[in-house]
Parts: C-alpha cells; sequence; structure tokens
C-alpha cells in the first residue's frame, strides 16, 4: 500500500490529509482561508500566498509526525477554479487572486471581441477568469503587473512548492480565459484582447503526470520515499467529477458550494446562445460543459447554523421524512445560468397571514428544496443542449450527504441518482486516482456505488415544484 498527501483548496476553506492507495484518510487538517480587500477597486480581493504555505506546510507536517511509520510516495492538488497565484522573478509568490476577486470588473467593456472570446474560450468574458483579473490589476497597480513572471493555478502552485518546477494543468488553464479550447493552447488573440503579457504563461501538462520530483528539502523533512513525486491534479471540479467515474455521454453533478452540472462530450461543443460553459476535462482528452444554480450548499449550511443550529442533521433528515405539505417556498440559488442572468432578489415566501403551523425546519426545507428544483431546472436545459438523456445522474461532494436532497433531486428528474463510495470527499478521493494510476497501484476493491436513488411520482417535490418556479419568476422579474 502506498501514501500520499493530498492539498485541497477551496474558497472558503483548504484542507491537507494524509491518505493511503484504498481512499482511506489517514489524517485531515482544515484551514480557513483568509483574504484581503483591495480599495483600489469596487470589489476587489487578494490573499498572500506565504501565509497560506506556511499554515499547508504546517499541517502536512503534522500530519506525518503523527505517522511516523507512513512513507509518503506522492504529492498532488486540486484547487478552486478561476484563482491564481502571482510569481515574480525572484521566484516569490507575492500575490494571490482568488476566485472571489472582481478587480476586472470595470474594465470588461473595453475589452473587444466577446462573442470570440466565449467561441476560444468556452466562457463568457466576465471578471470571473483570470485575464480579466490581470487586467485590473494592470489598471491598478501596474508595477504588481510588470512584477509578474509567472502566472499559477492554486493547484500548480503547490506543484511548484513543492518541485520547483512551473507548468499549468489544462483544467486550470481553461479558466484563465487565455487558453483556446478548441486547439488545447495558449492563445496569443485573447491575451491581445485582454492586453496581456503570453510570456508569463507556463506549459501546458497533463492531469495524472509527474511534474517533478519531491524536493530534498521536503522529502527529508517529512521522511518521504527516496522516489516521492507530485503527480499533477488540476481544477477541482473536474477532480471531483474523477471520483463519479463519468464518461462521454454521462452527466453528474457536484452538490457543494455550488452545484455544477457537468455533461462530458468526445466533441468540443459550442453553442453560439452562450447558455454553457464548456471546460477541458482532465488531460484535455474530452470535453465538459457546464451549467450552474450558483451558490446553493451555502445558503442551506447559512440556514441550518441560524435557524436551526440545535437539530441535528440526521434529525432534520427525519423530519423532512415526515412531511407531508409544504408552509412556503424558498429563492437563493444566484445564477439563471441558461439566461446569463444573475438573481438578484431572493427570500421565502408563503401565504398571508403567516401559517399558524409553519415552523423553522419548514424553512429549512424550502432551501434544500430550492437547491434540488434549482440544480434540476439546469439539468434539464444541459440535457436539451447536449443530449446526454441516458444513464443515472451521478453525485458527488458534500451536499449529498442530505438523502433529502438525493431524493428530491431523482424524483424530479426522473432518473437514478448514484453516489460511489467517498462521495463526500470527492476530491481528495479523485486525487487518490490520479497517484494510483501513474505509479500503477491498484486498490482494494470495494463495492463502488454506496447509494442509488430511484425516482418516485407524485411526491411532495411535485407539488412544491411549480410553486417555487412561479415565486422566483415572479421575484426576478423572469419572463417564461
Amino acid at each position: 500500500m502506498k501514501h500520499y498527501l493530498m492539498v485541497d483548496l477551496g474558497t472558503g476553506n483548504s484542507r491537507v490529509a494524509l491518505v493511503d492507495s484504498d481512499g482511506g484518510i489517514l489524517g485531515l487538517r482544515t484551514y480557513t482561508n483568509v483574504y484581503h480587500r483591495d480599495s483600489a477597486y469596487e470589489d476587489g480581493q487578494y490573499f498572500l500566498p506565504e501565509d497560506w504555505a506556511a499554515l499547508l506546510l504546517q499541517g502536512c507536517r503534522e500530519l506525518c509526525r503523527e505517522h511516523p511509520d507512513v512513507q509518503v510516495n506522492a504529492v498532488s492538488a486540486a484547487g478552486a477554479r478561476q484563482s491564481f497565484v502571482l510569481l515574480d522573478g525572484n521566484g516569490r509568490a507575492f500575490l494571490g487572486l482568488p476566485n472571489i476577486d472582481n478587480r476586472g470588473r470595470a474594465y470588461m467593456a473595453q475589452v473587444p471581441e466577446h462573442d470570440e472570446i466565449y467561441r476560444l474560450s468556452g466562457k463568457w468574458a466576465t471578471e470571473d477568469f483570470g485575464a480579466a483579473k490581470l487586467l485590473g490589476l494592470r489598471m491598478q497597480h501596474p508595477e504588481q503587473y510588470e512584477a509578474v513572471e509567472s502566472v499559477l493555478s492554486l493547484s500548480e502552485w503547490i506543484a511548484w512548492i513543492f518541485t520547483g518546477r512551473k507548468v499549468m494543468e489544462y483544467t486550470q488553464a481553461c479558466e484563465s480565459q487565455l487558453y483556446d479550447i478548441g486547439q488545447r493552447s495558449w492563445s496569443q488573440t485573447l491575451c491581445s484582447f485582454y492586453g496581456l503579457r503570453p510570456e508569463f504563461l507556463p506549459p501546458l501538462q497533463a492531469a495524472g503526470t509527474a511534474v517533478g520530483p519531491i524536493l530534498d528539502t521536503y522529502r527529508r523533512e517529512l521522511g518521504m520515499a527516496k522516489d516521492a513525486v507530485f503527480v499533477l491534479g488540476g481544477a477541482d471540479t473536474q477532480i471531483a467529477l474523477l471520483q463519479t467515474g463519468i464518461r462521454p455521454g454521462g452527466i453528474a453533478v457536484v452538490s457543494g458550494t455550488t452545484s455544477p452540472v457537468v455533461a462530458e462530450l468526445e466533441q468540443l461543443f459550442y453553442d453560439p446562445a452562450q447558455r454553457v460553459w464548456t471546460d477541458a476535462g482532465l488531460g484535455a482528452e474530452s470535453y465538459q460543459v457546464e451549467m450552474n444554480p450558483g451558490v446553493t450548499g451555502l445558503n442551506y449550511q447559512r440556514v441550518k447554523d441560524r435557524l436551526c443550529a440545535d437539530i441535528p442533521y440526521e434529525r432534520l433528515e427525519e423530519i423532512y421524512r415526515e412531511k407531508t405539505s409544504f408552509a412556503c417556498t424558498a429563492s437563493f440559488s444566484s445564477l439563471l445560468f441558461y439566461q446569463r442572468r444573475s438573481l438578484r432578489r431572493g427570500g421565502f415566501f408563503m401565504r398571508a397571514p403567516l401559517d399558524a403551523e409553519a415552523d423553522r425546519t419548514d424553512l429549512a426545507w424550502a432551501v434544500l428544496a430550492d437547491i434540488a428544483c434549482s440544480t434540476h431546472e439546469q439539468l434539464q436545459h444541459l440535457v436539451e443542449l447536449t443530449g446526454n438523456e441516458g444513464g443515472p445522474i451521478l453525485g458527488c461532494g458534500g451536499g449529498f450527504q442530505s438523502e433529502a436532497l438525493c431524493q428530491m433531486l431523482s424524483d424530479l428528474s426522473g432518473r437514478e441518482l448514484r453516489l460511489r463510495a467517498g462521495f463526500r470527499q470527492a476530491t481528495v478521493q479523485g486525487l487518490v486516482t490520479l497517484c494510483n494510476d501513474y505509479l500503477g497501484e491498484v486498490p482494494a476493491k470495494r463495492d463502488s456505488a454506496l447509494k442509488t436513488y430511484h425516482p418516485r411520482t407524485g411526491q411532495l417535490i411535485h407539488q412544491y415544484a411549480p410553486a417555487w418556479r412561479e415565486a422566483r419568476d415572479r421575484a426576478n422579474d423572469i419572463k417564461a
């Protein structure tokens, strides 16, 4: 059996895990990500890479000290999409631009050829992606922009720390909006639209390949094997999808802070109406077409924390199973993806006067049903566009720990929902798969189908869905 150190950098927090080649987690450290406001922008945020690195490396040391008999054979990392670290000519990671940084928003109107940007990159021309962040940096902090020698994604920044080598994985390159998804290469054309220097873009490399041997400093300090390597990871969504076993023709949902709905295709997909994002699959050997209802799981977590903190999740699930009617609908998802539209108005919607029988668990159930309905809405549109109609829905992510949510989504879609073992820690399990494949390690066989939810008819969610849509559409002035 082999052992791996995994680094998983998310939006709200980051984790370091020590795992074995069977996917067993021996130890875990979680850290809250700290961001800082940049007052030069209306909505500019950044992080200090050196501060994050100190915590992550300390987590690695602690885990290895706690398991002195374990010898680490490989390190790998996954990172939140649309997040980048800037290196200067002195080899210092001096600035982090996270996915929540919108410093490029005020300058998007000066970027030409938005339709061509979508055609080449597979993504809308918005402030979300790396190109706009770098444009915003150039406009307000030209001295910092001129100092940039290399741009790395979060996962490849970890690779650089452990190996000293600079590369960019394909799924992360897609999030820069400087990558031509059809040509599978960096695009000078896209760089020119944003007025950016292509020289700071590193070589492209496929996930699951070795970036290089671990630097002797870390190998000795952490007691790693002499031949320990860094196996390239990639974007957290695509790494998590690897855990589901998705193949071309399949469709999957990653239920987390947001809920990407993804169809995998063998051929490049282009939608002239620009209703989807197109991503590279791991290794750039397939394509993944995405819709996303935006913020979902975070809404449920906040309602749980504020209204039902004293009720365990297990008890809430029991209460949900007993409900035969709903007292209100909720609308808190943040995107109408197929209309390229943000949803600015949300809330709880109920009849007046307030139902005397309504309680806080009705509000929590309504938020969970909102996640199911908004995710299913994206799924319906994605299936119509891509034709990925057959087979079950594959699921992963912590949101699917709620059996009520799983059953709602299966009922609404009329399709089975399947969760494989390890779905709660899908990103870590996806990284394990990459390391096993590279090292030729065959994990012990285990039941790959942890749970299957079968669709039912005539359920409460079927009554809820039309009422939910009517309230959501009225609040946001959405026309049919």
